[in-house]
């Protein structure tokens, strides 16, 4: 017990040192650079606009490490920073340029972690500020961030569409914002300049004068008083960062309260320490979970509702159903148990349990821990096949909030079938124990080596015992490379790397913030039963 609490702790470290990597580019320099504009970086900034005394819940902070883009290896952060925090008591996504980055450009990742802040302002209807400080596209990538979906123009897209129903898109302009930057203040409902610091402009002066042979300054050509007083493209001029944040908070004042639209119970806190985690996960990711006490340490009261526990002689039980409590919210849970191999009773359960909860309009929390569905002649004659896809179906076309929390293997299907990227949960946290890809190292290497062994003989060169080993070790180190949350938080294939003592208080707020989105009716696509 003790070996897996240390264990978990230094990975955890390792965490920590990883993210203050992400909040730190460039170091103190940095912020010198910045102190002389009379800039601070965005995260005081975004510390100053929420709520006195209140968090901002900062997503996605391991994206853009190793990424190996043309003369840049890594993109800390993805240059932007994107979170929720509360602003006059309203939940709000704040996406916020930083500087310190390559001036703020756009990289292909930076482009998919704004676009997913977007999508869950967008889906769970929140108000969003843009503290905007961008030179535009990365010029080297332009084929890769510029002319597709997904790409810069999506950005000013999502924006329309969210101000179109009614979601108020807020700009501060805290630097310069050229070419498709600029747009990030022309395209909001209002904008905020500051005087001699904020500069917004199509092409700035070097592209003017190559285009037009005008010589003008950047203050002459887009700055604040341009913008406020002659163009109309941005609405109110400040003297400084401090006055334009203020007035960010006051221009959402008015806001309309927000509403949880679902039935809250005086929170509890767990019996079962939440801290008890650190114990009963085993340090091996690999190794399977004892799902009663991961759910007895995050539930109020440590009370499970269970479902169908003696379903099928009890080969349902490496996936629990039930209902639980998460800081008074009901919640519909799925969660892996012992080895957590997915046998087609389970998935049986789990698409009943998932439709019940559809209609019944209460959200779901997917604890995964899977290696996959079962394989083998069994399985197959059993309908594995047949009861997987019913389980993704029903997954996929559940209406009510989803998240998924990774504490383990998550391979294969059942990736798929516990609700992983692909069906776009509300929100999809891991943990260090995550190891999210199609197999494990040990799986994927000996699969590979078979191959390469059948290639090799066919060719009339055997391998040999050593290049076997040499075969195998490379596999296993690259699917398990590939497969840790370092690695999967950096490409954004997650949320947010959470400690284990961080769990509650992130599943409760995106619950409660995927419920201010009325829940719709259920409807479902084709079962096989």
């Amino acid at each position: 017990m003790t070996d897996n609490r240390t264990f978990w702790l230094g990975e955890e470290e390792t965490l920590t040192a990883r993210q203050q990597e992400a909040i730190w580019p460039g170091g103190q320099k940095a912020i010198d650079r910045l102190a002389k504009r009379n800039k601070r970086p965005v995260r005081d900034l975004i510390t100053d606009l929420i709520d006195p005394g209140t968090p901002f819940f900062e997503l996605s902070l391991l994206a853009g490490f190793g990424m190996g883009y043309p003369g840049v290896e890594d993109v800390p952060c993805a240059g932007i920073v994107t979170g929720i925090g509360k602003i006059h008591g309203n939940w709000t996504m704040i996406m916020a340029n930083d500087s310190r980055v390559k001036a703020g450009t756009y990289f292909p990742i930076t482009l998919k972690k704004h676009m997913r802040a977007q999508a869950i302002a967008e889906r769970c209807r929140l108000n969003c500020v843009y503290i905007a400080d961008s030179g535009g596209v990365f010029l080297p990538m332009q084929a890769d961030v510029f002319p597709d979906d997904q790409h810069f123009g999506s950005i000013f897209y999502n924006m329309a569409r969210m101000s179109a129903k009614g979601q108020r898109q807020v700009t501060l302009s805290t630097g310069g914002n050229t070419a498709g930057g600029a747009y990030i203040v022309f395209m909001a409902c209002e904008s905020i300049m500051i005087d001699r610091q904020s500069f917004s402009f199509l092409g700035g002066p070097p592209l003017v004068k190559m285009a037009t042979g005008e010589e003008i300054s950047a203050e002459d050509l887009g700055g604040a008083k341009v913008h406020t007083g002659v163009s109309g493209g941005a609405d109110h001029i400040c003297q400084d960062q401090t006055e334009a944040i203020g007035r960010v908070r006051e221009l959402l004042s008015l806001t309309a309260p927000q509403k949880v639209h679902l039935h809250r119970y005086q929170e509890q806190e767990p019996v079962t320490p939440l801290d008890s985690l650190y114990d009963v996960l085993a340090a091996s990711p690999h190794q399977g979970i004892d799902g009663y006490a991961v759910l007895s340490a995050i539930a109020d009261g440590s009370y499970f509702i269970e479902a169908k526990k003696n379903f099928a002689m009890g080969r349902g039980s490496n996936i629990l159903t039930g209902k639980i409590r998460i800081k008074g919210l009901p919640v519909g849970v799925i969660c892996s148990n012992g080895p957590g191999i997915i046998f087609h009773e389970a998935a049986k359960k789990v698409t009943e349990w998932v439709v019940r909860c559809s209609y019944e309009k209460i959200p779901l929390l997917f604890i995964q821990s899977a290696p996959g569905y079962m394989v083998g002649s069994e399985s197959e004659h059993a309908g594995i096949g047949k009861y997987g896809a019913d389980m993704v179906r029903a997954v996929s076309c559940a209406q009510v909030p989803r998240i998924q929390l990774v504490l383990g293997p998550d391979n294969g299907a059942a990736n798929y079938g516990m609700c992983g990227r692909a069906y776009r949960p509300h929100f999809l946290f891991s943990t260090m124990r995550a190891r999210t890809s199609v197999m494990s190292g040990k799986s994927a290497g000996g699969v590979l080596l078979s191959i390469e062994q059948a290639k090799r003989k066919k060719a009339g060169t055997p391998m040999t015992e050593e290049e076997i080993q040499e075969f195998q070790q490379k596999m296993i180190d690259k699917y398990d490379g590939e497969a840790h949350p370092f690695f999967c938080g950096a490409r954004l294939l997650n949320d947010r790397v959470l400690r284990f003592s961080e769990i509650r208080d992130w599943l409760s707020v995106a619950f409660e913030v995927s419920l201010l989105n009325p829940i719709g009716e259920p409807t479902f696509g084709n079962f096989r039963f």
